[in-house]
C-alpha cells in the first residue's frame, strides 16, 4: 500500500498513473472513489485510503456513481504474487465458483479448503466466495452503467442464476438496488460496447505491431487503432473488437456473445490479452534500477493469447520457423480444423487437433505428434491453466511451457533463458541477473525483445529441438 502522503498527492492531482492502486473514502458521505474521481475533492480529515474496492466495502462504503470504481484496472499489489492466491483469483474471476463448490476449485489447486479459506482472510479478510460475490456485483454495476442490458440479463452476464439473488446481493453490496442505479445511469448505446480502461502510458504501438505481425487470417482482425478476434469460451461463442481510446486511457470493446453467462470471464479474458491492469510505472522502476543500461519503453505490455491452449499451439507450431513461417501453420491450422465464424473461424478445439492426423501441416513429423500429444494431454485434462504442468510432456520444454505462461494466461514472472534474442541483448548491458527483475521477468523479456534491430522470432526455440 502507498504512504497517505502520496495518495493525498495522487488524489489532489487526480493522477491515471494510480488509477485502481488505490481507493479513497469519504467518511462524511460514505462512498469511495478512483483517485482520478472528478469531483470536489473532500478534506484530507474526512478521507480513509484502501488498497482494494473489496476492503472499501467491507468496512462499509458504498462505490462512488460518479468515478464508478468498478470501471478501474485491478492492481496486482492486492492480488499478490503468492501463485496458488493469485491462480485462485483468476479461477474465480473465471466464473469457477458458479460452476461448481468450493471444494472443486480446491482440487484444481490441489490445496485444502481450509487452507484456500486462510489465504482470502489472510490477503483480503474475507471467504473465496464473498470474494466472488463482490465482483459480480462490481460488474454488475458496470453492466448498468455502460449497457442498456435489461436487468434480468444484466443478473445472467454477472453469474446470478436468480433475479431476487441478484437483488438481494448488488444492494448489499453496492448499496442501491439495480433498477435504481439504472435510473440514474445506463448511458450506453444499444449495442455491447464496454469501456475497460487502465493506467497510462500504455504503449499501443508495439503491442499493435506485435498482433499484426502473427494476425491469423479469418480469426483476428489488426487495424491502426483496434485489434480483434473470434472468441469462444466453454460452449458460447462471439467475437469481440477492442479500439483504443488513449485520451480517456481506455479502450472502447464491441462484443458479441450467444451465450452472456460467460460474459464477465469473457471481459477478464479480453482484459489479460490487452495486459489492462498491469502497473508499468511500478515494473518500469524496479526494471531501470536493476538493469539501468536498458532504454525502456514506457508503457510495455505484454502481447496475450486467447487460451493457454492457443498459447501452446503456436508455441508448438513456432519451433524452429520465422515468424512468418509460423504464422502460417497456424493459418493452415485454423482454416482446416477450426469452427466456422462468419467469415472466418474460431481457433480449433483440443479434441479437433487430437483427431488429425494434421497431414496438412508442412512440418517434421516429430513436431507433429508433439502437437498431437499436447492436444490430447488438454483434451483429457479438462484444464490445462497451468503451462508449466506441460514439460511432463515428450517435445515440450521449458521454453514452450513458459512462452505459453507468459502469453496464454499473462504470468508476470516469466524469463525466457533460451531465448538468443534475449540472451543476446542481456549480454550487451554488462552484469545485470535475470533473476533481480523478479517478480516481473516477463517485462524484462519483453523489453529485451523491443532492443533487438530486427527481432528474433520469439516463438522459435532452438534449445527445444531435439527434444
Amino acid at each position: 500500500m502507498l504512504e497517505p502522503s502520496q495518495c493525498r498527492q495522487a488524489r489532489l492531482a487526480r493522477d491515471a498513473r494510480f488509477d485502481g492502486r488505490f481507493f479513497v473514502a469519504v467518511t462524511s458521505t460514505g462512498v469511495y472513489c478512483r483517485p482520478i474521481c472528478p469531483a470536489t475533492p473532500p478534506h484530507e480529515r474526512n478521507v480513509r485510503y484502501y488498497e482494494s474496492a473489496l476492503a472499501a466495502s467491507r468496512d462499509g462504503f458504498r462505490p462512488c456513481l460518479r468515478c464508478r470504481p468498478d470501471s478501474a484496472p485491478d492492481s496486482p499489489a492486492w492480488r499478490g504474487t503468492h501463485t496458488t492466491f493469485e491462480r485462485a483469483l483468476r479461477l474465480i474471476d473465471e466464473g469457477a465458483l458458479r460452476e461448481a463448490p468450493l471444494g472443486a476449485l480446491c482440487e484444481r489447486l490441489g490445496i485444502g479448503e481450509r487452507y484456500l479459506r486462510q489465504l482470502f482472510q489472510q490477503r483480503l479478510g474475507v471467504s473465496p466466495k464473498t470474494y466472488a460475490l463482490h465482483r459480480q456485483c462490481l460488474f454488475a454495476k458496470q453492466l448498468l452503467h455502460q449497457t442498456r442490458l435489461p436487468v434480468t440479463e444484466v443478473a445472467y452476464a454477472s453469474g446470478f442464476r436468480s433475479l431476487r439473488r441478484f437483488n438481494d446481493a448488488f444492494r448489499r453490496h453496492i448499496g442501491l438496488a439495480p433498477r435504481e442505479l439504472r435510473r440514474r445511469g445506463g448511458t450506453g448505446d444499444d449495442g455491447l460496447t464496454l469501456t475497460l480502461s487502465y493506467r497510462p502510458p500504455y504503449a499501443w504501438h508495439p503491442l499493435h505491431d506485435f498482433h499484426r505481425q502473427r494476425a491469423i487470417d479469418g480469426l483476428e482482425w489488426v487495424g491502426e487503432h483496434h485489434y480483434g478476434r473470434h472468441v469462444h469460451w466453454g460452449s458460447a461463442r462471439g467475437w469481440f473488437t477492442a479500439e483504443h481510446d488513449p485520451e480517456h486511457h481506455a479502450f472502447r470493446v464491441h462484443l458479441m456473445l450467444d451465450d452472456l453467462a460467460v460474459l464477465a470471464p469473457v471481459v477478464r479474458q479480453i482484459r489479460r490479452v490487452l495486459d489492462l491492469d498491469a502497473d508499468t510505472a511500478t515494473i518500469e522502476s524496479h526494471l531501470g534500477r536493476i538493469a539501468p543500461g536498458l532504454s525502456l519503453t514506457e508503457g510495455l505490455r505484454l502481447p496475450g493469447v486467447w487460451s493457454p491452449f492457443e498459447a501452446g499451439v503456436r508455441a508448438i507450431l513456432g519451433q524452429q520457423v520465422s515468424i512468418v513461417a509460423a504464422r502460417r501453420l497456424v493459418g493452415s491450422l485454423v482454416e482446416q480444423l477450426g469452427e466456422p465464424a462468419g467469415d472466418g473461424y474460431h481457433f480449433p478445439t483440443p479434441e479437433s487437433v487430437a483427431a488429425s492426423e494434421l497431414e496438412f501441416l508442412r512440418m517434421p513429423g516429430a513436431r507433429k505428434a508433439t502437437l498431437q500429444r499436447f492436444a490430447s494431454w488438454y483434451a483429457g485434462a479438462g484444464s490445462g491453466d497451468d503451462p508449466l504442468q506441460w514439460t511432463a510432456l515428450k517435445g515440450i520444454g521449458p521454453w514452450t511451457a513458459n512462452y505459453a505462461a507468459m502469453r496464454g494466461i499473462g504470468h508476470p514472472d516469466i524469463w525466457l533463458d533460451g531465448d538468443a534474442g534475449v540472451r543476446r541483448t542481456l549480454d550487451r548491458l554488462g552484469d545485470s541477473d535475470p533473476a533481480d527483475a523478479a517478480p516481473w521477468r516477463s517485462y524484462l523479456t519483453l523489453q529485451l525483445w523491443s532492443q533487438e534491430p530486427t527481432p528474433d522470432n520469439p516463438e522459435q526455440n532452438v534449445m527445444e529441438a531435439s527434444r
